[in-house]
Order: C-alpha cells, then structure tokens, then sequence
C-alpha cells in the first residue's frame, strides 16, 4: 500500500491519532494500525501474553466481560476509571496478570480506554499492540513491514493522553530514522518533539501529568513504573479473529 505523498524520499507513512474519536479522519490509506494504552490496557496484554496467557478477547462492554465470570478456562477482567470494576477479580493491571496463574487461560477484558480503541479500528487490514513494554521489538517488526503505520493513541475518555502520545513518539522517531517511512500529520511531529523532551527521563510523563495524584490515590505507582519501563518483553499483539495472540517474528 503506497503512500500518498509529494515527498519522494520515503515509501511509507507513519502517523498519529491521539484519540479514537479521530481515528475516521485518520484511517484512509492506513494498513497496520497500532493500538496504545500505555496506562495501562496495552501494557497488561503485554504482559499477560509475556507471562503466558493463551489469547486475550478484548470487549467494549462491562456486560460482555461479565458472562465470563466464573467460567472454566477464562478469567474475567474490567476497569473504569483505573479502578477493578465490582464482581471482577481483575482490571487491567500488568502486575496483577503477572502474578496469576495464566497457562492455558483466556483474559476477557473491558477497559475504560485500550478496549474501545482496539474495537474502533477493526477494519483496519492489521492489529497489533503497543507498549513501552515491547518498544524495540514492536519498532524492530514495523521497520520491515511494507505498509502505512498509523499510532492510534486511546487517550483518557476521547481526549488527549501524554503518555500515549510520548511512546506513539518514541516508535514515529526510531521509524523516521529508516527513512523508509514519512509524515505529513502535525500531530505526528508533535508526538516525535513530545518525545524527545522526555526520552532521557521516561518517568517524567508521569511528574507532569495532571493525573499522578488520581493514580497515587488508587495506589497504582508501582504499575506505572512497570508501564514505562522499556523493553521487559519481545511479545507483539495481534487481533486475529476478535482475539490478541502473540505475532511470530
């Protein structure tokens, strides 16, 4: 799928959308679309397909989650506002998947952000999952894909999120690099400035967002640590038939 472009200099584009609410201005011409919750849905498949759970099936609805619970075999997962939503024995914490038994297992998880970004861009040709957790090998995989990348940031309720859009930055500036791939969107320059202001000292997203002392209330400190600590993993997501397996690469 060839880019669209007047610059001669590139094959490919790599853009960014930071709220799933633009994601239809953003799709045309865009064949991999990468989903990033950093905080922390894209963080915990991660990890739970690191630390071995067999497949995850994102759902848009608490009630969808709840028909799981109980279930033989799959574990029922739900959060709304960052907190574990009632009746579930989990959320969307990578530390809490990390320290379950997860063989054989599959998480059914609805999130306030991550699953409903993950459902908007379905018709996208392919799927996969983006984290600081799998940063090299996720940018390792995209650089040899011959398509247009769009970053698809979940934000925080449709609007803009500062750790989404620092890592979409992080994977923009390792793939301009190549030169195989281009921009043309201001959001996606501005995620690559983003970026590198805060490359040196990744903690500092945290510091700066409006958000810590909501996340220091509901004692999820240690999770965010976790979330921006790059490269605890070499798992890619995939959505394969409505679920997330690991990609082979």
């Amino acid at each position: 799928m060839k880019a669209i472009s007047h610059n001669a200099d590139y094959q490919y584009r790599v853009e960014v959308c930071y709220t799933p609410g633009q994601y239809p201005l953003y799709k045309e011409g865009m064949g991999i679309v990468v989903v990033i919750d950093i905080l922390r849905a894209t963080s915990a498949m991660v990890a739970a397909l690191h630390h071995g759970v067999k497949d995850i099936i994102p759902v848009a609805t608490i009630e969808e989650a709840r028909q799981y619970i109980g279930r033989p075999g799959y574990i029922a997962a739900a959060e709304r506002n960052g907190e574990v939503v009632e009746g579930f024995p989990v959320g969307n914490s990578p530390l809490a998947f990390k320290a379950m038994d997860l063989h054989d297992k599959t998480i059914v998880i609805s999130t306030t952000n991550g699953t409903q970004a993950i459902n908007i861009s379905r018709d996208a040709r392919q799927v996969v999952i983006g984290a600081f957790l799998n940063l090299t090998a996720l940018t390792n995989w995209l650089l040899k894909q011959n398509d247009n990348i769009l970053l698809l940031c979940s934000g925080w309720r449709d609007k803009f999120s500062l750790e989404d859009s620092v890592f979409a930055g992080a994977v923009m500036d390792r793939l301009l690099e190549s030169g195989k791939f281009g921009l043309e969107e201001d959001s996606s320059i501005a995620s690559k400035y983003l970026y590198m202001a805060a490359r040196d000292n990744i903690m500092s997203i945290l510091k700066a967002a409006p958000r810590r002392k909501r996340l220091q209330q509901l004692h999820l400190l240690e999770d965010v640590k976790y979330c921006l600590t790059p490269d605890q993993s070499t798992v890619i997501p995939v959505l394969r038939n409505g679920h997330l397996v690991p990609l082979e690469h």
